[in-house]
């Protein structure tokens, strides 16, 4: 029963909230001991306390799988279904930050398209740094922004499978989010001079323009070198999985051959054995025939 989602939850895209979590790693959550201690009988007003606890975000880690506090209060959000502005304030939440990166991961997973983009997308501009937990257990530092920017590209974060969103280029051209603007052009705007007549100030701020694009250039190539080599890693995982999976093909089809030849010579030999039955007893039929009539 405590495991159930609650009656008036909404199906999110046209299942459970909570199968939004693969069924191993839901049955590993509700046998943990955070789950079953921490997480029993959770509102929506007490699991802010809980979130305001955690102190690393994560997914699963460990040969027998373990949980992470993060995920478990995940699963226990897609439990209960808290109301949509209960999250945004989880996401506007400034002070603690991992009470913001819970919210943001739930609503990258039940949030529309335009929902992900409009509410995440600001939190781009948020530097503070996050401890990570790895499948090996070990801890990382990451900055919100990453965290923020693995949930709008990745397909899979902290071992759980995010559902697909739209492109903004597509959501974009039907006018359903306005143009995205960068926060150094507000800040270039900002410190736009106001005595125009001052050279020796606009080379100053020309500079200073400058240079914050080439941060800007650089930041997104950066970006962009880190994508394509994780989806170069993607692409060679799947051609290693691929030529396994072609090896095991062709080891299973030489295994059946080898064993339609074995049934073949073994049809073979019961053959021969039953010809040479027959021939000893034809040959030896007329002695048996001898036989029988010397003793009549």
């Amino acid at each position: 029963m405590a495991n159930r989602t609650v009656k008036d939850a909404k199906s999110i895209r046209g299942t459970n909230p909570q199968y939004l979590i693969e069924k191993i790693i839901r049955s590993r959550i509700y046998d943990s001991k955070y789950w079953k201690e921490e997480c029993f009988a959770l509102t929506a007003e007490l699991l802010v306390d809980k979130a305001m606890e955690l102190r690393y975000v994560g997914g699963v880690h460990g040969g027998f799988i373990y949980p992470t506090p993060f995920l478990c209060l995940v699963l226990k959000m897609l439990q209960i279904q808290p109301e949509k502005d209960i999250v945004v304030e989880f996401i506007k939440n400034e002070e603690f930050k991992y009470v913001r990166a819970l919210g943001a991961f739930y609503m990258r997973l039940t949030g529309s398209s335009v929902d992900c983009y409009k509410y995440l997308e600001p939190l781009y501009n948020d530097n503070r740094k996050l401890r990570r937990q790895n499948r090996e257990g070990q801890y990382a530092i990451v900055h919100m922004d990453e965290f923020i920017d693995e949930l709008l590209r990745e397909e899979r974060l902290c071992d759980v499978i995010l559902p697909r969103i739209q492109k903004r280029h597509v959501l974009e051209e039907n006018n359903e989010l306005d143009q995205k603007v960068s926060a150094l052009d507000d800040d270039l705007d900002d410190d736009m001079p106001s005595d125009e007549d001052n050279p020796e100030l606009d080379a100053k701020e020309n500079k200073r323009d400058k240079d914050r694009r080439d941060r800007d250039r650089r930041r997104e190539r950066s970006r962009d070198r880190d994508r394509r080599e994780k989806d170069r890693k993607r692409e060679r995982s799947r051609s290693r999985d691929r030529e396994r999976r072609r090896e095991r093909e062709r080891e299973r089809d030489k295994e059946r051959e080898r064993e339609k030849e074995r049934e073949r010579e073994r049809r073979e030999m019961r053959d021969r054995d039953r010809e040479k039955e027959r021939r000893d007893r034809d040959r030896h039929e007329p002695d048996r025939r001898r036989e029988r009539g010397g003793r009549y």
